[in-house]
């Protein structure tokens, strides 16, 4: 599914225009995004946990030239996806 699936199946089940549905869409990947950058973390209860964590540098390998090549430390958002929608997913 792509932005534009998703967007009409938001509209389709909210009953919002495809325009305020992707709009809603865009506020909360937004939002999402800035706590994530702020190192905050988004729990949605029953849909799971967005999270910034933090990588520590390390020491890589070329798979070219097996030259190893230094990592530098980074901040990575991650997912953690709650009971109920792992549930609707293995069901």
């Amino acid at each position: 599914m792509n932005k534009t699936e998703l967007v009409a199946k938001m509209a389709e089940k909210s009953g919002l225009t495809k325009v305020n549905a992707e709009k809603a869409l865009a506020a909360f990947t937004e939002t999402v995004g800035e706590a994530l950058a702020a190192k905050e973390k988004v729990s949605l209860v029953g849909f799971g946990t967005f999270e910034a964590k933090e990588r520590a540098a390390r020491e890589g390998r070329n798979p070219q030239t097996g030259e190893t090549v230094q990592i530098p430390a980074s901040v990575a958002p991650t997912f953690k996806a709650g009971k109920v929608l792992k549930e609707k997913v293995n069901a």
